[in-house]
């Protein structure tokens, strides 16, 4: 495979063309397969007794958003991992992304079993549309990393790092989506909880790009969550 950004990209994406050794042959981590493998070796989670009687898979099966907004677009099974946060892992970080691909070929990537990626939302440039595909209590497969992938909801923009379309629409929509789940999961408001994809560790990603206002963002997050009572 050739080493650079945009072949990376194209692994994680599962894109036409991208192929070749993986990235454990290197040295570095594989990005999605190693889940469940990963999962035994992570530390085992104090689960609390459940509340309602109801069997997980049903309730994960459940079509209802956990954000009014949001319509419901099911990622594959095959691609997260069930879980019952923040029982089992605390949520403590939002991470950002960048699609590099239109809202439907994405949503064909997260329903194709053999992507093995997803994201819980996904937001049109517009800022008009929101999908969630993964439940925030269960394992998108977004970052890279095994381990903030188990902390963190994965929120990506429909856009391409060389020709971004971040509209003011869009920012405001993310921005009340990242503060209402700070909100939620007690996460604090500050850029060491609300990263970029590339600033994950280890990470071989370079979105959402450097034409992403951070100041912007981080401002309007914090306006909302100001507003959204816990």
């Amino acid at each position: 495979m050739e080493d650079s950004p945009l072949n990376r990209r194209r692994l994680l994406w599962g894109a036409a063309g991208a192929a070749g050794t993986t990235l454990a042959a290197v040295g570095l981590p594989r990005l999605m397969r190693p889940e469940e493998k990963a999962e035994a070796a992570l530390p085992r989670p104090v689960r609390k007794a459940p509340v309602a009687a109801g069997p997980p898979a049903t309730l994960r099966r459940d079509p209802s958003v956990d954000y009014a907004p949001a319509v419901w677009i099911e990622a594959s099974e095959s691609n997260y991992t069930p879980s019952d946060r923040p029982e089992a892992y605390p949520i403590e970080y939002v991470v950002i992304h960048l699609t590099t691909d239109i809202l439907p070929i994405m949503f064909t990537k997260f329903k194709d079993p053999a992507e093995r990626v997803s994201a819980h939302y996904v937001i049109s440039t517009t800022g008009t549309r929101i999908a969630q595909c993964v439940r925030e209590r269960d394992v998108a497969w977004h970052s890279g990393s095994v381990w903030y992938n188990y902390r963190s909801i994965g929120i990506e923009h429909e856009g391409w790092t060389d020709q971004p379309v971040y509209t003011d629409q869009m920012y405001e929509a993310s921005a009340v989506l990242t503060a209402t789940i700070c909100a939620k999961y007690d996460v604090p408001v500050d850029r060491d909880h609300i990263l970029g994809h590339v600033e994950v560790p280890l990470s071989t990603h370079d979105d959402p790009g450097p034409v992403w206002n951070w100041e912007k963002y981080m401002k309007l997050v914090e306006t909302a969550r100001r507003r959204i009572r816990t």
